[in-house]
């Protein structure tokens, strides 16, 4: 006995369930957030660090100093020597291990009087190492205009440069060097939170999406209405009467929260570096890569005239111009293509970094490449 055929109503309603499912479940796939910590994703508007610079000399250095051509460590070591009683002119001072540093250093949040922290010293002239030196004592000065620190001590170079008959082996980078715990705080920087009743949460990434959800996980938390999302960046935070604020500050930074990251690939091309992220998305693509060198070489040959003639010796220059045309290669991305599958394939076809660089661009441009691309 045959089977009923099935109604045109029951399988429409069966297509459109099926299709549903199937575009949900991708949506589902394709929108998973990640977990992360409110700390890790924002931070406190006002609680924040501040940046500190002052300029100071360097000492002991064997002759890898600045020269005579530079002229303010001289004169910054006259103005020393003549607050300590000693007055000699700047001319007149030759010395080969002095060098002009620029003194950097972050001051962190609720850093008080006493507080130790690092501090950098980059060379501000032409000395050639700052190995074995020593930092006088440098007052550190915020944005205000006031020293917030001062520093001094030995210095710790991560290089070297030895120069031996004109001949230079260098490691690293020896004009530049850190002092750990080398500054000293003199002033801090006022942040009052215990008579604050609301703060307001930066995230690190501004989306809507991100800020409502962190809105809704303190609110389920507290168990109060206490967070609101101003915009996809800002998110208020209430305290409630009688709280204590390092303790609520302390409970909403250890709540895990969806967090949903932009697609981005991040390329920077001096180093060659590129970084892909885990969310970005390819669309089927076929791609042809190919190059074209051209190199031009000049070469000069001396033409020399017949013994007893009467011509002279002439330089004549001969330039030649080479071309090479690359094969052109091919890749091709399906459907359902991972971030692996383009750059195993690109290892392949032996792209270099600046080729990678320019197929991640074009793919933008042709759009089957889903991602912000920020080039550092």
């Amino acid at each position: 006995m045959p089977k009923p055929a099935l109604s045109l109503k029951l399988r429409f309603a069966i297509a459109v369930f099926l299709l549903g499912t199937v575009t949900a479940f991708a949506s589902a796939s394709d929108s998973i957030p990640r977990q992360a910590r409110i700390k890790d994703i924002a931070s406190v508007e006002g609680i924040r660090d501040n940046q500190l610079v002052g300029y100071g000399i360097i000492v002991g250095l064997n002759g890898t100093g600045d020269s005579q051509q530079t002229t303010f460590p001289t004169q910054t070591l006259a103005a020393m020597l003549l607050r300590m009683g000693v007055s000699v002119p700047a001319g007149q001072i030759r010395v080969a291990n002095l060098a002009a540093v620029f003194v950097s250093a972050t001051l962190p949040p609720f850093a008080r009087p006493g507080t130790r922290i690092d501090i950098t010293a980059s060379s501000a002239g032409d000395a050639k190492s700052l190995e074995g030196g020593m930092l006088l004592l440098t007052p550190l000065y915020g944005a205000d205009g006031k020293i917030y620190a001062q520093a001094q001590g030995s210095l710790v170079v991560g290089g070297y440069a030895v120069t031996v008959n004109g001949n230079t082996k260098q490691m690293n980078h020896p004009t530049t060097a850190r002092i750990p715990y080398g500054a000293t705080v003199e002033r801090a920087v006022p942040t009052e939170i215990e008579t604050s009743k609301q703060f307001t949460l930066l995230l690190n990434d501004a989306d809507f999406r991100s800020a409502q959800a962190m809105a809704t996980a303190i609110n389920a938390e507290l168990a109060r209405p206490a967070a609101h999302a101003i915009d996809s960046r800002r998110i208020t935070l209430n305290v409630a009467q009688g709280q204590a604020v390092p303790e609520l500050l302390a409970r909403v930074e250890a709540i895990e929260v969806p967090f949903y990251p932009r697609a981005k690939v991040t390329v920077n091309e001096r180093t060659g570096t590129v970084v892909i992220g885990g969310t970005v998305v390819l669309q089927p693509v076929s791609i042809l890569h190919g190059g074209l060198s051209v190199n031009v070489v000049s070469e000069f040959q001396t033409s020399q005239p017949n013994p007893f003639a009467q011509g002279t010796t002439q330089t004549v220059q001969q330039t030649r111009v080479e071309t090479r045309d690359k094969p052109v290669s091919r890749i091709e991305l399906k459907q359902g293509a991972t971030v692996d599958d383009l750059v195993r394939n690109l290892q392949t076809i032996g792209a270099s970094a600046r080729d990678v660089i320019s197929i991640l661009q074009a793919m933008k441009s042709a759009g089957a490449l889903e991602a912000e691309i920020e080039v550092l």
